[in-house]
């Protein structure tokens, strides 16, 4: 199983958005660190307090946000984004078309990106 990290300012906050994206709450060690499981991957959430948080040695601070992102394939982006808009999440953006499909740019609780992806029909 692949492993994603992200880092996240409130674990608790953070774990009814990635339900709603279809993962499950798998462990939780304290308050700080969550893993969540769904879709063939495994999302460590390490908030504030966990060694992923802590100041590198060339001062740098790693927090959320950026623009790599995990992407979330869905066979219904309307009813997906439905489901999430309920739950307040923040859209980066909206439905977008391209040539595979549709691709929809939201933030987890934290400000990190989750791309939800529709392929095209004959795609799928």
């Amino acid at each position: 199983m692949a492993v994603v990290r992200y880092l996240v300012e409130d674990v608790d906050r953070s774990l009814p958005f990635y339900r709603a994206l279809g993962f499950r709450l798998a462990d939780r060690w304290g308050p700080p660190f969550a893993v969540m499981k769904g879709h063939g991957l495994s999302i460590w959430l390490s908030g504030p307090g966990t060694s992923a948080r802590k100041r590198l040695k060339s001062g740098q601070l790693p927090e959320p946000g950026g623009w790599n992102r995990l992407v979330i394939p869905v066979k219904d982006i309307t009813a997906t984004l439905a489901r999430l808009d309920e739950i307040g999440i923040t859209f980066r953006s909206r439905p977008i078309k391209g040539p595979g499909g549709q691709q929809a740019l939201i933030e987890d609780p934290s400000g990190n990106p989750i791309e939800i992806f529709q392929p095209r029909e004959d795609a799928a």
